[in-house]
């Protein structure tokens, strides 16, 4: 028997729909499948990919994967491994550099998400990180600052001014990672987010969200007007 997606009826073929009625109307198994472009002996490109998603619950997952917990499946290999690895780093990239080009908009914090949980894709430790930013609330650079355990991590806010200063940011987003936890300010986080918030005044630096990414979720500081005092003096500047 063929398995070939070619032997399917025109409007039911991915790539077909695809350009004919746009990415958003397919699954993600049938987005998949169009990246595998061919499937194995056993089963074609949709089936492949239904079979990945299945088994690693998500696409997240697949793209995090090496290349021995994808080669157990028949069809997959080091050259579409190679592509897929290249397919993550396009997107990345172009969330990063959408984002660059725009500035923050203090009211939507959708492009801040989508680029935020991009870095932390991979992080299975507890990251803790700083985006700094121009008068504009453009991009100028983000770095990981410091790395913990599973579900804590040590901070210095004398480092983490240091930088934000090194690269003339006028503001900073801050942003950690709960890598198996739920997207939810612990007291901590609280106490440490009014200290940095007291300390970035001190320096002109205004401190316009801490963000919170984990796999169930996230959440904004600013968002939840946890941050009022920094956002407003930006609005009325």
């Amino acid at each position: 028997m063929n398995f070939s997606i070619k032997n399917w009826p025109e409007q039911e073929r991915p790539r077909e729909r695809l350009l004919h009625q746009g990415a958003q109307s397919l699954s993600d198994a049938e987005l998949l499948a169009i990246f595998l472009r061919s499937g194995s002996q056993q089963h074609s490109a949709v089936e492949l990919a239904r079979l990945l998603i299945q088994h690693f619950g998500s696409l997240s997952p697949i793209l995090d994967a090496q290349l021995h917990d994808l080669s157990q499946f028949h069809g997959i290999g080091a050259s579409k491994y190679a592509q897929l690895m290249a397919v993550k780093e396009l997107g990345k990239r172009y969330i990063a550099q959408q984002f660059q080009q725009k500035p923050l908009q203090l009211d939507h914090s959708e492009a801040l998400i989508n680029f935020l949980r991009f870095e932390f894709l991979s992080e299975v430790q507890e990251v803790f990180a700083v985006l700094c930013l121009d008068a504009h609330l453009r991009k100028i650079n983000f770095k990981k600052l410091f790395f913990g355990a599973l579900n804590s991590c040590e901070i210095s806010i004398n480092q983490l001014l240091r930088y934000a200063i090194s690269q003339h940011a006028s503001a900073i987003v801050i942003a950690h990672n709960h890598p198996w936890g739920k997207a939810q300010p612990s007291e901590t986080d609280l106490r440490l987010t009014e200290q940095i918030r007291h300390a970035c005044a001190l320096v002109e630096i205004q401190l316009i969200d801490h963000c919170i990414i984990a796999a169930e979720g996230n959440f904004s500081f600013a968002e939840h007007k946890l941050i009022c005092s920094a956002r407003t003096a930006l609005q009325n500047s």
